[in-house]
């Protein structure tokens, strides 16, 4: 079915084709998407596939999601990609843009627009929802959150300064000109589209060196997101499913002995519930005192899970919530090191 998209040549060309029969086969893909290849790649196109590479990669980081999504094939089923979420930091990173900008700046050209602006003012963030303008219901997602540094100790400050200072812009100067061109005209020849393709999934990564454990220390005592942003970076947080119902879901996720949020989260509307598997565990290496490098367990990503309900005149109710966020923030909280 996929053989002849732009789609699946995008995905092949990063992947291999294993890789991308395998993704096209676990996703559901909006139709609109999976028109014949042609000479030129849609805004559209170009998204979706960034967004199941980097699905693709968070899989290869989280067990349990990877667990989940096999389920889930095995079953004849496939996922609803919802959203994608991940974690930034407004404060100055050498040459990578502060904030939202290292991210927006792709978001923009690729068809999103910000749909609302989420305050979480108990972590000292704001979140952002970023909609994709042609396809709301079927491309995911981004909930793009700001830390907010000065909210916290001087110690603080000087601790996320210092792990910022070694940042990298991982966006090259060959991706301006196309760049510049899908904004322009919502479109690229198939060519620029798969060479451009490497350099957006490079944004989203860790893009500064590891930290000290004495810096990291610091972080988490003050904040457990941005201790988790001094490991993970700019990698996708968590990825969703969008499901039918998903305190169904929790119920049998937790039957099978899955690590789970104890609770499902449900909006002050009634319309949006989450609920998601606690973050999997990931070695990640920290400089100690003398500079050595060594490895030590912390929280790494996870999945959700989401069921969005009809708006009264009609359509899903797109939108988030700051109680819901903020309570799901929580599934990345570190322990003690």
């Amino acid at each position: 079915m996929h053989a002849e998209t732009n789609l699946r040549t995008l995905l092949e060309a990063l992947l291999g084709t294993r890789r991308a029969e395998d993704l096209l086969a676990s996703v559901a893909v909006p139709g609109p998407l999976l028109e014949p290849r042609g000479p030129r790649v849609s805004r559209g196109q170009l998204a979706f596939a960034m967004n199941l590479i980097l699905l693709r990669d968070l899989q290869e980081r989280v067990p349990s999601a990877r667990a989940y999504m096999l389920d889930v094939a095995a079953a004849g089923g496939r996922v609803v990609f919802d959203h994608g979420a991940l974690r930034t930091v407004l404060a100055p990173s050498g040459p990578l843009p502060p904030g939202e900008a290292a991210i927006t700046r792709i978001l923009r050209p690729l068809g999103y627009e910000l749909a609302d602006v989420y305050p979480l003012d108990r972590l000292s963030m704001t979140g952002r929802a970023y909609r994709h303008v042609d396809l709301p219901e079927g491309i995911p997602q981004f909930f793009l959150s700001e830390l907010h540094p000065g909210a916290f100790s001087p110690a603080f400050q000087q601790a996320v300064a210092r792990v910022l200072a070694t940042s990298r812009d991982p966006l090259p100067e060959r991706a301006r000109a196309p760049l510049a061109e899908l904004e322009g005209t919502g479109s690229l020849p198939l060519e620029d589209a798969r060479a451009l393709l490497p350099d957006l999934v490079a944004c989203f990564d860790r893009q500064h060196e590891p930290p000290t454990l004495a810096d990291y220390r610091i972080l988490y005592q003050e904040s457990a997101e941005m201790a988790w942003i001094a490991t993970e970076g700019n990698a996708f947080n968590h990825a969703t499913d969008r499901v039918a119902d998903v305190e169904a879901l929790a119920v049998a996720q937790k039957e099978l002995g899955r690590s789970m949020k104890e609770t499902v989260e449900v909006s002050a509307s009634g319309r949006v519930l989450q609920t998601a598997f606690q973050a999997d565990p990931v070695e990640r290496p920290f400089r100690d005192l003398e500079g050595h490098m060594v490895l030590k367990t912390v929280p790494g990503s996870f999945f959700e899970f989401i069921t969005r309900r009809p708006l009264a005149g009609g359509g899903l109710d797109l939108g988030f919530d700051t109680g819901n966020a903020q309570a799901i923030f929580k599934m990345t909280a570190p322990g003690s090191y």
